[in-house]
């Protein structure tokens, strides 16, 4: 694994109180894996009205390794984290979002399973506490997809995880600007690992995660055509 270069891509909006702390975090994971000769972390800001750019932007002066991308309008969750990957020039790309509810720590375990063979380490939470009303729409809505689709779906699974670069390119030449990524990653059939853990809770900021964002992300993956 001589000469080897990790990219790690955070997509955010109005994270001000967080990205920092997630920028802190992913460099001390990173660089606990003695292995890894270099890596980049990149930022891929949905226009935030607050001073999460400033911030970022200070951090950057005094470290190279950080890049930031700074959209000019909000393009959604999904795509901004998709044009984040395609950025990326590492031979593995980690997504992990700025709310700190992906832990940064979870990153040598991630690289350690990539360097056994797998293409594709996912982070699969154990606990999820949303509340009654969101748990049961989300349990229908994996009854749905299951009903539906002949690929086998992932629960729990946010998109935090790692992607070697052969997936990104696959992903990339999909040529699709809004995937219903959880599901592709399964239909592309590469060889995929989870790794459980246990979602801390948000502690600073406000999500902007919804109902109505959720119910995107659902209508998204019933729609979506499969790839065979």
């Amino acid at each position: 694994m001589d000469g080897c270069q990790i990219s790690v891509v955070t997509n955010c909006f109005n994270e001000a109180s967080n990205v920092e702390e997630v920028y802190q975090r992913v460099r001390d994971a990173i660089q606990s894996v003695s292995w890894v000769s270099s890596y980049e972390h990149i930022f891929i800001d949905n226009a935030s009205t607050d001073q999460t750019v400033p911030i970022l932007r200070k951090i950057a002066e005094s470290d190279s390794n950080l890049k930031i991308i700074v959209n000019n309008r909000n393009f959604g969750q999904v795509r901004s984290a998709n044009h984040g990957l395609f950025q990326a020039s590492g031979h593995a790309v980690i997504h992990i979002v700025a709310d700190l509810q992906d832990p940064p720590e979870l990153i040598p375990e991630f690289l350690e399973k990539w360097q056994q063979g797998y293409a594709v380490v996912i982070g699969q939470k154990r606990l999820v506490d949303d509340g009654f009303f969101l748990k049961v729409a989300r349990g229908s809505f994996y009854k749905i997809i299951e009903r539906l689709s002949e690929t086998p779906q992932i629960k729990n699974f946010t998109g935090f995880g790692l992607y070697d670069r052969s997936v990104v390119k696959k992903i990339e030449a999909l040529g699709d600007p809004y995937p219903y990524f959880r599901g592709l990653i399964t239909d592309l059939g590469f060889k995929m690992i989870a790794v459980p853990y246990d979602q801390p809770g948000r502690i600073r900021g406000v999500t902007s995660h919804n109902f109505y964002s959720l119910y995107d992300l659902a209508m998204l993956g019933i729609t979506v055509p499969t790839l065979l």
